[in-house]
């Protein structure tokens, strides 16, 4: 117990011990907290299709159908005719043979990267890809390089050094990074690619529903989808249900469904929420006035921010502004608390040293009117 009270004591001391707050009621960008009412800066529910009816409506069909749960894993009497319609529609929307369904983001990374990884060959990660690709990275057992964040001069420099010293090689990054909003030069990757012989494997777990003619993601949007190996996503953000994807070759599919551990030894996701995601995916396409209104509202709020000298990142509809002190970043989120605005500090070790922020994260949900008191609020703030 002497090593929790250290960690603990040690997390309070630098402010970055965090505790958890339990919503009570959610509306729109609304969300009620301790009996006080906020507006939400830090859902990434971003095209608002959470509580869309026609989302609510499958999933209750669902259920009548097929109950609450899917009472096994895949791979026994789990596999519901549900389950491959979503595939085939993952691989369709992302335009690839296969798709293959996951219980959430995190179990899709460890899984796919340890099954297809191994000691005898290398991986190549953006430094500042999210937790769950590093951890799949260890689990596998691969050699471990880590690129300056979408610094293609340093990837180069590395595959360059060591690439030929490994029978394969991985290269990852996010197609638009949670924490700075960023996109990844995936273009730029995919040349490196035919000159080092790797495969591609990219996150679009913050682009999938925004970016892309059909909402398909940031890979589609600069035009490799046939470049990229291993297209990896979520249902949890911008679909507004639960759950992820990996859209792939057939092969890759197969290899998996036979390999990969955090497949097999889960239970299926419920009949309901494979029913929302399919619905989710039909919606992207038939309401693309929702991905346009949440990028007009993004490219308002930064605007607005920089013209009052603000330190952003990104480009996105996730708008960091970065404090940079742990103390004073905390100050920030607690003075927009009690203002109404619900937005959190973002520490280290979530983002480096000196980096912390308030993570804005949009929504269509939000209007104009709400951005701008929140810009004066932010102004107005003295620490």
């Amino acid at each position: 117990m002497a090593g929790i009270d250290e960690f603990l004591a040690k997390r309070k001391k630098a402010g970055c011990l965090r505790s958890l707050n339990p919503v009570s009621w959610r509306k729109g960008a609304r969300i009620r907290i301790n009996s006080k009412e906020y507006i939400d800066f830090s859902s990434n529910d971003y095209l608002g299709l959470s509580s869309h009816p026609k989302l609510i409506k499958a999933g209750k069909k669902a259920i009548n159908e097929f109950g609450t749960g899917a009472c096994a894993s895949r791979l026994l009497s789990g596999d519901l005719e549900l389950h491959h319609f979503l595939e085939e529609r993952v691989a369709k929307f992302k335009h690839k043979e296969a798709g293959l369904v996951f219980n959430s983001g995190y179990q899709a990374n460890v899984g796919i990267i340890s099954a297809l990884c191994s000691k005898a060959g290398c991986i190549f990660s953006d430094r500042l890809n999210h937790a769950s690709i590093v951890d799949g990275i260890l689990l596998s057992g691969a050699r471990f390089f880590r690129f300056q964040h979408n610094d293609i001069g340093h990837l180069e420099l590395l595959l360059k050094r060591e690439r030929r010293k490994f029978r394969e090689a991985l290269v990852i990054t996010e197609s638009i990074f949670s924490m700075d909003g960023d996109e990844s030069p995936l273009k730029d990757i995919v040349k490196l690619k035919e000159k080092y012989d790797f495969r591609f494997m990219v996150d679009e777990a913050h682009a999938t529903g925004i970016f892309g003619s059909d909402g398909s993601g940031m890979v589609r949007e600069k035009g490799v989808s046939e470049k990229v190996d291993l297209i990896m996503g979520t249902f949890s953000k911008a679909l507004g249900s639960f759950g992820a994807y990996l859209a792939c070759s057939r092969k890759i599919a197969d290899y998996l469904i036979n390999s990969c551990r955090s497949f097999i030894y889960s239970t299926a996701l419920p009949a309901a929420v494979i029913a929302g995601n399919l619905m989710s995916i039909q919606l992207i396409q038939q309401e693309p006035w929702r991905r346009k209104k949440l990028l007009d509202l993004a490219c308002f709020f930064r605007k607005k921010l920089e013209k009052k000298g603000f330190r952003l990142h990104g480009s996105s509809q996730i708008v960091p502004v970065v404090i940079g002190d742990n103390a004073k970043t905390v100050k920030f989120a607690q003075i927009l608390q009690e203002k109404g605005f619900w937005a959190l500090a973002i520490r280290p070790p979530t983002v480096p040293q000196g980096e912390a922020r308030l993570r804005f994260s949009l929504t269509v949900n939000h209007e104009k009117e709400i951005l701008s008191l929140l810009i004066n609020e932010l102004t107005n703030i003295k620490v």
